[in-house]
């Protein structure tokens, strides 16, 4: 069974480049093995991550998440099993969302500034869509 899973959380000393880049070397080192797939997008604050794979992997990894001392107020925001991925290609893209135009936020957010606390889950995973299918999402594969 494959599930999708979306989490938000608040980065405890900020998503600079060396921690993007610590999550996105382990993700990608571990990911292929448990067979997730998904996409990480960041700002200075916040961490909002979609996995895809088998339920009991995907499960797993959220708890380890959890347990990460760099992230706080995890939330889950959406859960679902799925038929199919959509983020087969990669094992766990990236991209960063204080470079989004302030036009693309408000087509989803009720604010010009990236929160996904304030946001409906759906939103968030068109905004995640929307950004996958502009190529606004780099590497992973």
């Amino acid at each position: 069974m494959l599930v999708k899973l979306l989490y938000a959380s608040r980065a405890v000393y900020g998503a600079d480049t060396a921690t993007v880049n610590a999550i996105l070397q382990k993700a990608r080192q571990h990911n292929p093995d448990a067979g997730i797939t998904g996409v990480l997008c960041h700002s200075q604050h916040y961490f909002l991550q979609l996995l895809e794979g088998g339920r009991e992997q995907v499960n797993q990894l959220y708890a380890r998440i959890l347990r990460d001392p760099r992230h706080v107020d995890v939330t889950l925001l959406h859960y679902a099993e799925i038929q199919e991925r959509h983020y087969s290609g990669w094992v766990m893209g990236q991209t960063n969302l204080d470079k989004l135009n302030a036009a693309t936020v408000l087509r989803y957010s009720p604010l010009p500034v990236f929160d996904p606390y304030a946001m409906p889950a759906s939103s968030t995973l068109a905004l995640i869509e929307e950004l996958a299918s502009s190529a606004a999402v780099h590497g992973g594969a």
